[in-house]
């Protein structure tokens, strides 16, 4: 287990993230049209996982904001914000904030959350997503991960694009 805060509380999440240097784990996440989205769709790119509890919160909101600027004008990058948040309010608030440079997704029936071992199994955001970062290669192969420590601070988001850029 993992060990976050959350203003300043310290909850566990189910597990440990990918470690650097292995095969990422598979996923099927549900985009906003109810079609899925798997890591194969995104091979011979680099991808990085936003992932994160609630897209209706103002630091995840940023982040997604964030990467839609920064990361996604990146060439061979493909950005996926990973919430539990239903299709339904990812596709809200990403038409209301024009953002088209990311793919927004949801983890709300998928075994996402444990195969990426960034579910909560303490504290009051059990069955949500503790905010992280996965970068995973062209290949597949996991290159860089982040566990934000506190859950109400945003990615290091130089380190990330730092790392693409690399």
């Amino acid at each position: 287990m993992a060990t976050v805060t959350l203003q300043g509380n310290a909850f566990e999440t189910i597990g440990e993230l990918p470690v650097v240097g292995s095969k990422a784990p598979n996923f099927e996440l549900v985009k906003v049209d109810l079609s899925e989205a798997a890591l194969d769709d995104y091979k011979g790119e680099k991808v990085v996982l936003n992932i994160f509890p609630s897209i209706d919160t103002p630091t995840c909101a940023t982040s997604v904001r964030q990467f839609n600027e920064k990361a996604a004008a990146l060439d061979g990058v493909k950005v996926v914000c990973v919430s539990a948040d239903l299709p339904f309010a990812i596709s809200r608030f990403c038409g209301a904030e024009g953002i088209q440079n990311v793919e927004a997704v949801s983890s709300f029936r998928s075994t996402f959350s444990t195969d990426y071992n960034v579910g909560f199994a303490t504290g009051p955001l059990v069955g949500l997503l503790s905010r992280s970062i996965v970068v995973i290669d062209e290949s597949g192969i996991v290159s860089y991960v982040e566990q934000v420590a506190e859950t109400a601070n945003e990615p290091n988001y130089d380190a990330v694009l730092g790392h693409l850029s690399s």
